[in-house]
């Protein structure tokens, strides 16, 4: 299962009891012991590449405070 932290970063938790806590020795959920599986992995990859892209481009068209914008 994926869902979205408070800053719209998106962050994987567990299908079966919603635990966002993952053993990484064991690839399993702390909360029930649930596998986390290449399924989920290739899901939250997804998830990520989607929210950097779409942070790259915000951040290009809305450089913020302070940018220099650039040179023609």
């Amino acid at each position: 299962m994926i869902f979205s932290n408070p800053s719209g970063a998106p962050e994987l938790a567990c299908d079966q009891c919603g635990c966002r806590w993952f053993d990484r020795m064991t690839n399993t959920c702390y909360e029930c012991g649930a596998p986390v599986t290449p399924e989920n992995l290739a899901e939250i990859e997804a998830a990520l590449a989607a929210f950097a892209a779409s942070k790259a481009a915000n951040d290009a068209t809305n450089p913020g405070p302070g940018a220099t914008p650039p040179q023609p």
